[in-house]
């Protein structure tokens, strides 16, 4: 293969081979991480076949990186995590704490050095977010008590690896020095270091917060798509890059700051559909690249190291967990749902094994345990839950026999955030509660009919509710979603969503379950309008179509195209 064309290879060879596997991932009922991972791990070098550009992987992942960050800083919730602080707080610490520990602990019968040990543990000690919220969604739990809890939990570790990626270049120079290492060295560099970031902080404070939202109203006033997408991403890599240059932060932490800035502007919900594309897939890349630097032999040539490091990952997280939870007086539901949540790692374990491979800091042994432990945790993760939920079921079927005082109040809580009241009928579903969703509902309401809303978004959500609207978080795709909005009492459902293929899919299962129901949805294209009618819609509305007719009207019944009126 000529050298000037690896970068091409890779990004093919990646994309298809992380689709490819990823489907495969998604039909056995497995995280499609795990088909990203196992996809870099076919396009790696140790494996036989193609092997991607070694050279080109790790800058694809950086990229990969500061669009995961961003994504992270733009979805930051800090009113999420105050309303549960109390446990999500010490919780995480202390999990976070322990885990650490079992790490260092392992590391230490292997006879690593200390610091080798400490990155190794805490790469250990933080979940997945998608692994994560793909779980709670399933089981409807995301706005549940537990869901909360869980929620802030994740971003309390989110936290704490942002400040380890400060922190860890520091202790790498420390330890690389060769100088001897006195408490004054270490707090010198530690205090150098903080300084750059407060420097940092303070001018995306001052600056930041003025410019960004600014930048983003003025590209929005443009009109353009692309330049408004273009912006969000020079936001996100610009403040990465000019972050790491200019006050010697690391890449992750600007991303992570822009994401932060731009959540407080308006635009932030645009801003985040439009830049979801380009992070999924670079996030795709980072997998992949992640995967191509693990050598599956490891798990032939040490699979009682891999077996620890899976324990601790699986087990030793859920306990301590389970332990904290149950400690603050949550019910055994509650601690058991957080244990099977923070029972796997992902993405920031990646990133903070690659960093300290690269900064010295952590043997390549250890990467490889933490990528096995991974692809483990990540596959049984779905199990715990199969396993939590018929657990779950036999505990309220006995619960309800019981009449318990404690148990009615948690599964009121997690009923109260998506039921629908018996009392409405004869209502119409509005599928999406975005600018066509909202006012839709709107015009519906003012002239009498009852509305339901479904909306995967937590903004628009809240929103729906707060306009007075019976609100259900989901995708209507999915069955739960579809039951709790009450299609069988329903007698309309207009998909105000934009994606045909989605909408496809849930509109025939709609028809399913009540045939009688009267399905209306938007589409983009005369080939969408053919799949929607095909799936079983009574009518699609392609938006063009009706905009150009709207135009027309208004165009004739204005001069000079009005007609006269005849005289006498």
């Amino acid at each position: 293969m000529p050298h000037h064309t690896s970068l091409i290879a890779i990004l093919c060879v990646g994309f298809v081979l992380a689709f490819v596997l990823g489907m495969a991932a998604q039909r056995l009922r497995l995280s499609p991480l795990v088909g990203y991972l196992v996809a870099g791990i076919v396009a790696g070098p140790f494996t036989p076949g193609f092997v991607g550009d070694q050279s080109l992987a790790p800058q694809l992942a950086e990229i990969g990186v500061i669009l995961l960050m961003f994504g992270v800083g733009l979805h930051f919730s800090l009113k999420d995590l105050m309303a549960v602080r109390y446990i999500a707080i010490p919780g995480a610490i202390v999990q976070t704490a322990v885990a650490t520990g079992l790490g260092w602990g392992l590391s230490a019968l292997l006879g690593w050095p200390t610091l080798h040990g400490i990155i190794f543990g805490f790469s250990l000690a933080t979940a997945s977010t998608v692994v994560l919220l793909r779980a709670m969604e399933e089981r409807r739990l995301l706005e549940s008590r537990r869901g909360r809890i869980a929620v802030g939990w994740l971003i309390v570790e989110d936290l704490a690896c942002v400040l380890a990626l400060v922190l860890m270049p520091v202790a790498a120079s420390v330890a690389n020095s060769g100088d001897a290492v006195t408490f004054g060295t270490i707090l010198a560099k530690v205090l150098a270091t903080l300084v750059q970031v407060a420097l940092f902080v303070t001018v995306m404070l001052v600056f930041g917060r003025r410019v960004i939202p600014w930048l983003l109203e003025r590209t929005a006033g443009t009109g353009s798509r692309e330049l408004f997408t273009l912006a969000v991403l020079s936001i996100a890599l610009g403040v990465a890059f000019g972050s790491a240059e200019l006050f010697g932060v690391s890449l992750a932490l600007g991303a992570f700051f822009a994401g932060m800035l731009l959540n407080e502007s308006e635009l932030s919900h645009k801003a985040a559909q439009d830049s979801l594309p380009m992070r999924d897939a670079f996030a795709v890349l980072f997998f992949v690249s992640v995967g191509m630097l693990f050598d599956p032999h490891i798990l032939v040539e040490q699979p009682l190291l891999v077996l620890a490091t899976a324990s601790i990952i699986i087990f030793g997280k859920s306990a301590a967990a389970y332990v904290i939870v149950r400690a603050f007086g949550h019910p055994n539901s509650t601690a058991l749902t957080i244990s099977a949540s923070l029972a796997q790692i992902g993405e920031f374990a990646f990133i903070i094994a690659g960093l300290g491979v690269t900064l010295g800091i952590m043997p390549k042994a250890a990467q490889d345990l933490v990528l096995a432990g991974a692809l483990i945790s990540i596959m049984l993760n779905p199990l715990l839950f199969g396993v939590l939920d018929r657990w779950q079921a036999r505990q309220d079927a006995r619960e309800q026999e019981q009449q318990s005082r404690d148990a009615a109040a948690i599964l009121a809580e997690d009923a109260a955030a998506h039921h629908v009241p018996d009392s409405i009928t004869d209502h119409t579903i509005v599928v999406g509660y975005g600018r066509v969703g909202s006012q839709l509902a709107a015009l519906l309401q003012a002239r009498g009919v009852p509305v339901v809303v479904v909306e995967d978004d937590a903004d628009s959500v809240a929103h729906a509710r707060e306009a007075g609207f019976p609100a259900v978080r989901g995708n209507i795709a999915a069955e739960r979603v579809m039951h709790e909005a009450a299609p069988g009492r329903a007698k309309l459902v207009v998909f105000a969503i934009a994606q045909a293929l989605e909408a496809g899919e849930a509109i025939a299962r709609l028809k399913a379950l009540n045939p009688a129901i009267t399905v209306l949805a938007r589409a983009h294209s005369d080939a969408e309008v053919r799949h929607l009618l095909e799936r079983g819609a009574d009518g699609a509305l392609l938006a063009e179509r009706e905009l150009a007719y709207s135009l027309a009207e208004m165009v004739m019944s204005t001069p000079p195209y009005r007609p006269a009126r005849a005289a006498g």
